[in-house]
């Protein structure tokens, strides 16, 4: 039987999302925010210095972490999310602004600050998403739905 154009990592990666829970959705947006970071300090060298050959993509990964984190901040709920939501608000917007400033200052620690904070978050999200039944606590703090 031939498979065609078919995928079939995507297609398991899209029935993972279909049948995530809300909190592992999150959970799946930090892991993507934070591969992106990753990938956008690969193309530092060992000088702490994005070479002419690399910027190109360093700011592929900046701008795709970034619309990711804004992905986050669409998915508050504000109306009852309460001081959990303003935070995150606060955080994701600080998160954004911090990339702006590492694409334009290559700074790799501040990367690597960004990079440690969402790692908190998400790895906090995991346990949320990971200990709650499918009513998920946060649940009513963030819509996913777009």
């Amino acid at each position: 039987m031939a498979l065609g154009n078919s995928n079939p990592y995507a297609a398991y990666q899209n029935t993972g999302i279909k049948t995530a829970s809300p909190g592992q959705l999150v959970v799946k947006l930090y892991q993507g925010a934070i591969k992106e970071i990753n990938a956008a300090d690969d193309c530092f060298t060992d000088g702490d210095v994005v070479p002419a050959a690399r910027i190109e993509s360093f700011g592929k990964h900046l701008s795709k972490a970034q619309e990711i984190i804004g992905e986050l901040e669409g998915s508050l709920n504000m109306d009852e999310g309460g001081q959990i939501a303003k935070n995150l608000l606060s955080l994701y917007i600080y998160f954004n602004q911090e990339l702006k400033n590492v694409l334009i200052q290559r700074d790799r620690k501040k990367l690597g600050f960004v990079s440690d904070m969402m790692k908190q978050l998400g790895d906090a999200w995991a346990t949320a998403a990971s200990t709650t039944p499918t009513t998920n606590v946060a649940q009513p703090a963030v819509s996913i739905e777009g």
